[in-house]
């Protein structure tokens, strides 16, 4: 809550013409919005772009936002919106460009790498990949939003422009079909 009321209280300053407020904001959620964005485009130097881009547009809107609203949410939404635009521009992703060497699809084991604490202490990754790719794709960033961006329900919600409880359902069932996944690995 205090970093919420830290964040309007830089609006407000920036607002009224202090630049460091601005500054201060984008220093606060420059590591966030890129690994948030580069879960979504899966390259490090669009997801560069991807973020400068967001900021931009942040620097572009703050004047418009609604600051009776939390901004982290506000901000994940345009870094969404951003992230799905720099996809449709770029129309296809080729599956295997997230291969290696070997042949492991290196962007489901980096979201597996990055959620053992939904499914407790696995040995085998391979398993908690498996069990992730049984999740739709909205599952899968339901549960890296909740556990890698530690990001509320609330914030997810308006992200998602969904209700909290859709939100909550859709989290319990994807952790429910998680947990199944990997009994029966």
């Amino acid at each position: 809550m205090l970093e919420t009321l830290e964040d309007k209280i830089l609006i407000q300053q920036y607002l009224k013409g202090n630049e460091q407020s601005l500054e201060e904001l984008v220093g606060r959620y420059l590591k966030p919005i890129y690994s948030f964005v580069y879960k979504n485009v899966g390259d490090q130097a669009a997801a560069e772009d991807v973020s400068q881009e967001v900021f931009v547009k942040i620097w572009k809107n703050l004047k418009k936002f609604d600051q009776k609203k939390n901004f982290k949410p506000w901000l994940f939404q345009i870094a969404k919106n951003t992230s799905i635009d720099y996809l449709r521009k770029r129309k296809t992703i080729p599956f295997s460009r997230f291969e290696n060497e070997k042949g492991q699809n290196t962007l489901t084991e980096s979201i597996a790498a990055k959620t053992p604490d939904i499914i407790g202490d696995l040995s085998d990754k391979k398993i908690l990949v498996a069990a992730m790719q049984g999740l739709d794709n909205k599952e899968q960033k339901l549960i890296n939003m909740r556990h890698n961006d530690g990001m509320s329900f609330k914030e997810i919600a308006d992200i998602f422009d969904e209700s909290i409880n859709t939100v909550k359902s859709r989290y319990r069932r994807a952790l429910l079909v998680l947990r199944k996944n990997i009994k029966h690995q």
